[in-house]
């Protein structure tokens, strides 16, 4: 049995536009468009159902398309990505070449982080240090590994930096590891640790890499956190050291350096000045990488808690999303950004990173927002 699904862009044109649908399908072993085979991602549900995934190209504003999934005893090979989870990483192949890996049992690091993240060009857009000694780049702030999930004061727990005091964050093991085709899906429960080792926060961890046209780099996260059981509440304080999704750019890209960094945002800041401490859909940093421009955004969703979400964003480098800093943001001591989470309350944040080509302008990193913000509506025939 075959499905059409229309996908509908509704008022936005729709590039590089991950779509995903749950469909009343077994299995799905071909999708195709217009006649054209589309790369997809097939997971099984039930045995009736199963999710099915694939990125939007090319379709105008106020445009339909008509897509056809076909069943099948089982989902053919897809080709395009693929996932090895070896050696306390999971590492991403994209057509045979590496691309990225999520290092969830590196023992030198007190938290999870994925590196390396590389541009559209197979260059690195986020730093090498401290997992790597690379001449030339800046080797200050030794937690800021590539791309990570931290926060500063957790129950007064400092799970943001790397000194012998810190909290932790521990893998606990992942729900599951899709691989093949369109999306790479890394499902993973993650425990913050107090430095004496006791659970503070229960994290769901959702992580999907698209493979997307031209070589840019698509990756959500989706981040829901819990109190650990016995505890009451856990109370999230003012503090600007942290933020929920993070990066550390190549030092080649830092403003600082005057060699052609730029730091933009979605309300029209531009670089330290204009944009630390500022609300924000999304903010993106760019510069030059390998006698290139290059850049990496982070897209904060509209059910992400205190959207849009304020940005720890440095000229040196540092890009983070972080509600909570309030007091240090605004200079008051008078206002209170910290958060009471209680027990059997989830806090959620949901983010999309974006490695393009170019500034944040030549990226087109505003409408890539519009996707994940407002995705076009996909029915069933």
């Amino acid at each position: 049995m075959d499905m059409k699904l229309r996908v509908e862009a509704g008022a936005a044109p729709r590039d590089l536009c991950p779509v995903t649908v749950t469909v009343p399908l077994a299995s799905v072993s071909t999708l195709t468009a217009d006649g054209a085979p589309v790369l997809f991602t097939a997971r099984g549900l039930d045995a009736t159902q199963c999710e099915l995934s694939f990125v939007v190209d090319g379709l105008a504003a106020g445009a339909a398309r008509d897509y056809v999934a076909g069943a099948g005893e089982a989902p053919a090979k897809p080709g395009g990505l693929m996932a090895r989870d070896e050696a306390g990483a999971v590492t991403i192949v994209d057509d045979d070449a590496v691309v990225t890996a999520y290092h969830y049992l590196d023992h030198k690091a007190m938290r999870p982080y994925w590196f390396p993240v590389l541009d559209p060009h197979g260059q690195r857009v986020t730093r090498s240090y401290p997992m790597e000694s690379v001449f030339g780049e800046d080797q200050d702030h030794k937690h800021h590994r590539s791309l990570w999930v931290a926060y500063g004061d957790v129950n007064k727990t400092d799970d943001w930096s790397e000194e012998p005091k810190c909290g932790t964050q521990t893998h606990q093991g992942f729900r599951h590891v899709g691989a093949g085709g369109a999306v790479v899906t890394l499902d993973e429960d993650v425990c913050w640790r107090s430095h004496a080792g006791d659970p503070v926060l229960d994290e769901r961890r959702l992580w999907r890499y698209w493979k997307v046209r031209g070589g840019a780099r698509l990756l959500d996260l989706s981040v829901d956190l819990r109190p650990a059981a016995g505890l009451a509440e856990v109370i999230f304080g003012d503090t600007k050291e942290g933020g929920l999704c993070s990066v550390r750019v190549a030092s080649s890209m830092d403003v600082r350096r005057g060699k052609g960094g730029r730091i933009e945002n979605s309300r029209g800041g531009v670089d330290e000045g204009q944009t630390w401490g500022k609300r924000a859909e999304w903010c993106d940093y760019s510069g030059p990488v390998a006698g290139r421009t290059s850049g990496i955004a982070i897209l904060d969703h509209p059910q992400s808690f205190r959207h849009p979400t304020w940005w720890h964003v440095r000229d040196y480098g540092l890009m983070t999303a972080n509600c909570f800093a309030w007091s240090e943001y605004t200079g008051d001591k008078t206002q209170n950004g910290s958060h009471h989470l209680k027990a059997g309350e989830t806090l959620s944040f949901r983010y999309r990173v974006y490695v393009h080509d170019g500034d944040a302008a030549a990226g087109a990193v505003a409408r890539r927002w519009t996707d994940f913000a407002t995705p076009p509506a996909v029915t069933k025939a």
